[in-house]
C-alpha cells in the first residue's frame, strides 16, 4: 500500500499567502480552527503533569508566530509548579488536584492587540470586555501581584514571603 506524502507547514503557508488575495477569512474562522485541539492539549498536559508534580500545578499556554511563515500560528502547552510572570501571548490554569478541575487565570494576548484594546476601549465590543479585563489587570501590575501572590512572594519585593 502506497503512503501519501504530506505537504510541509511551510509548503501549505507560502500557498496560502500566495491565494491570500482570493481568500479571506474571519477572526473568528481563524480563532475556531486554532481552538480544535485545544482543550485535547490542555487534557494531554494536565495527564503528563500529574506524573511530574505533587500538588497543584499550572499550565501554560504560548502562543507564537513562525518567525519566516507569519500566517502560521502555533499553541505550546508546559506545565510547571510555580504559577509564571504574566507575559504577552500567554493563557495560564491552576490545576487543583485534590478537586480535580483545572481553573482559568487568565489570557494575555499579543502586544499589539493589548495596545489596540487598551487604545479602543470604549469601541470594543462587549463579547471583548472579558478579555479587555486580562489585558488591563496585565497592564496595571494586577496579574503580577496575582501570580507574587500564588507562588508565596512578597508583594512589592522579588524575594520570597518568609514563613
Amino acid at each position: 500500500m502506497e503512503e501519501k506524502k504530506r505537504e510541509t507547514v511551510g509548503k501549505i503557508s507560502t500557498d496560502l499567502l500566495a491565494q491570500s488575495h482570493q481568500y479571506s477569512h474571519s477572526a473568528g474562522e481563524q480563532a475556531s480552527e486554532q481552538l480544535k485541539d485545544f482543550e485535547k492539549n490542555i487534557n494531554e498536559c494536565i495527564e503528563r503533569c500529574k506524573k511530574d508534580y505533587v500538588g497543584d500545578f499550572y499550565v501554560v499556554v504560548t502562543t507564537k508566530k513562525e518567525r519566516l511563515m507569519q500566517n502560521v500560528i502555533r499553541n505550546f502547552f508546559m506545565g510547571r509548579k510555580s504559577c509564571p510572570t504574566p507575559e504577552y501571548d500567554q493563557t495560564v490554569y491552576r490545576y487543583n488536584r485534590s478537586a480535580g478541575h483545572i481553573e482559568f487565570l487568565w489570557v494575555v494576548p499579543a502586544k499589539d492587540i493589548c495596545s489596540y484594546m487598551i487604545t479602543d476601549a470604549l469601541n470594543l465590543p462587549f463579547e471583548q470586555k472579558d478579555l479587555l479585563e486580562h489585558v488591563m489587570n496585565f497592564t496595571d501590575g494586577t496579574l503580577l501581584r496575582l501570580a507574587k501572590k500564588l507562588n508565596g512572594e512578597a508583594d512589592d519585593s522579588p524575594l520570597l514571603v518568609k514563613g
